[in-house]
């Protein structure tokens, strides 16, 4: 029989797996569905925010639910850091889609999981393998690949590029204070409850942007983009649970890879559209990069648990 002193760092090495998967369906699910109160209803992007703010409160209520909220002042500082990277990254996303080429913006953001690979590995001293490193890498070039759509092969650089850098720069901080309230001994549910209060707080904001409450949609846009948000805001909470059980430098590029081929993979049997050729290269090198990076938490899981070679002493 196998001791639980053996199997308890093996299994905190890959605890994070469950949820960074639940993360992948919830957010591989609602980015194949995102887009359609815009394009069926042509409902404003910053609505579509407000109504992300307020969907957020329901896994908040769910995870606190017979927990203690955490109201130390290091708990609602990180809370409000990722709450408002997070959120004010989303809103910079709108206004640099208003002024900029997407096909270019959206491949700049995809990179922010390298802000945090970068921050954990330095900040947070998270040693990576040779075989994880080598995963990092796919999982960054899937991410990209993902992003990239046709488009003109002259652009201007301007003013949202800066917005593109700001918002990816935003994203990969918010990744890495996910991990570091963890570490800090921050609780999941009092994490998500501040990223719950920022978003709430940003929504006069995005008001403000779009002129106040549009009129003439009726109630199927808003229920729609409800429902989608729903998603979203599930699989963030999943997100902060994951952040918090395994390395930053690993969980970001992993969900950040794999959640976008399965909304590749639903787009095929719903919308009957097929992946383009950098989406299948993407698919592989997501694919592939995800499976190294696992497999290189678990040896270190296995390493951690393997017994010390016994000494001989001579008489």
């Amino acid at each position: 029989m196998t001791s639980p002193s053996t199997t308890a760092p093996a299994a905190r090495s890959t605890g994070w797996l469950p949820y960074a998967g639940l993360l992948v369906l919830f957010w591989g699910v609602w980015g194949a569905f995102s887009a359609l109160p815009t394009s069926r209803y042509g409902y404003p992007d910053e609505m579509v925010y407000v109504v992300w703010a307020f969907t957020m409160i329901i896994p908040a209520v769910v995870s606190l639910r017979g927990r203690r909220f955490d109201r130390r002042g290091i708990a609602a500082f990180y809370g409000l850091v990722i709450g408002l990277s997070g959120a004010g990254g989303q809103l910079l996303l709108f206004k640099a889609l208003a002024i900029g080429p997407a096909y270019v913006i959206f491949p700049v953001i995809a990179l922010s999981p390298a802000v945090t690979v970068v921050m954990a590995v330095v900040a947070l001293r998270e040693r990576v393998t040779r075989l994880a490193a080598i995963g990092v890498v796919l999982a960054l070039a899937a991410i990209v690949l993902f992003s990239v759509s046709g488009g003109s092969a002259s652009v201007d650089v301007g003013s949202w590029m800066v917005l593109a850098l700001l918002v990816c720069l935003a994203w990969g901080v918010q990744a890495y204070y996910m991990r570091k309230a963890a570490v800090a001994g921050v609780d999941d549910a009092t994490t998500f409850g501040w990223m719950t209060v920022s978003g709430l707080l940003l929504v006069p904001v995005a008001l403000l942007v779009t002129g106040g409450l549009p009129g003439g949609f009726g109630w199927r846009a808003p229920a729609l983009t409800a429902v989608t948000q729903v998603l979203n805001a599930v699989g963030a909470l999943f997100l902060v649970m994951a952040m918090s059980r395994g390395k930053a430098s690993i969980v970001a590029p992993v969900t950040n890879a794999l959640a976008p081929v399965l909304t590749i993979v639903l787009s095929l049997a719903v919308y009957r559209t097929l992946p383009s050729v950098f989406q299948t290269a993407g698919i592989v090198l997501a694919l592939a990069g995800s499976t190294l990076m696992v497999r290189a938490d678990e040896k270190r899981g296995e390493a951690a648990t393997a017994p010390a070679p016994s000494r001989s002493v001579s008489p």
